[in-house]
């Protein structure tokens, strides 16, 4: 009779700590609910905005969060190409602008100033020079004089 008390007192504590287990689990995950953000707190507690907005944002977080999770390469590659053009745009525009400003110029010379023994790549050099700061574009109607 020894024998069989000792073994259903150890199936009682087994069974007790088992239960205890559980409940403990169970007990954390209740206050794990009871705990909200600050953001929900303030939001949808102190200023009442409606419960489907809410229901809202957190499946939007849920989802956005599963796609960073799944896309992580393709994001990475898409950020770095966006930023190399954003590092290389101001290099661009002006290239562009000189370009522009250099088309003008020739354009100006070749209609407002004498350019009889002036050749092509000389019109293409006053130009640039021009659009630099320089003014050998003045010394040509200075010769016209």
């Amino acid at each position: 009779m020894n024998n069989k008390e000792t073994t259903n007192s150890k199936e009682l504590k087994k069974r007790n700590y088992e239960a205890k287990t559980m409940n403990t689990s169970s007990n954390l995950k209740k206050k794990k609910d009871k705990d909200l953000p600050w953001w929900v707190e303030l939001l949808f507690v102190q200023i009442g905005l409606p419960d489907r907005l809410l229901i809202k944002i957190l499946k939007t977080k849920k989802t956005s969060k599963e796609f960073i999770k799944n896309e992580k390469k393709s994001i990475i590659i898409f950020f770095f190409v966006i930023t190399t053009l954003a590092y290389f745009y101001p290099v661009i525009k002006h290239a562009k602008n000189k370009l522009d400003c250099e088309a003008i110029a020739k354009n100006y010379i070749i209609k407002n100033k004498n350019i009889i023994g002036i050749n092509n790549r000389e019109i293409k050099m006053l130009s640039t020079n021009f659009c630099y700061g320089g003014e050998e574009i003045y010394e040509i109607e200075n010769l016209k004089n």
